[in-house]
């Protein structure tokens, strides 16, 4: 059985920056390997990422929704032909605000039978995700520069 993966960080943003940085294209393109998010984040809607080039990396739907505070989406695999045919998993992004601070918590589960988007999204995959956002919001700077 595939285990949950969970990553947490400590961002100096509130969750309304958390949001908009994980719901926006101009922002996303600056942490998350280059895409650009295509989502209004109300449920049942598309959410979608395009690579710098235009190429659909991922096309998905919007589970769960409430703003500044929890995003479920479904998640698959587009940008990698040995990822394209398994099945949807799920990502969770939970923001709390803490004394200046926001918590966030992705939780991507819903794996097991996604064993090969498991291992290429875990740890590294993640954790440059997230630690680019986290230099986003506070220093305005992604990981690339």
């Amino acid at each position: 059985m595939t285990a949950p993966q969970i990553y947490r960080i400590y961002i100096k943003a509130t969750p309304e920056a958390i949001w908009d940085a994980i719901t926006r294209p101009d922002i996303t393109e600056k942490y998350f390997y280059g895409s650009r998010v295509e989502t209004t984040a109300e449920v049942g809607t598309p959410i979608r990422y395009h690579s710098p080039e235009g190429e659909l990396w991922g096309d998905e739907v919007v589970l769960e929704s409430d703003a500044a505070h929890r995003l479920v989406t479904g998640w698959r695999s587009l940008y990698d032909p040995d990822l394209v045919d398994e099945p949807s998993s799920r990502v969770t992004w939970q923001i709390e605000e803490l004394d200046g601070y926001s918590l966030l918590t992705l939780v991507h589960d819903k794996l097991e039978a996604s064993p090969k988007t498991a291992a290429r999204v875990e740890g590294t995959g993640w954790m440059m995700v997230l630690s680019g956002l986290k230099s986003v919001l506070e220093t305005g700077t992604g990981l690339d520069g």
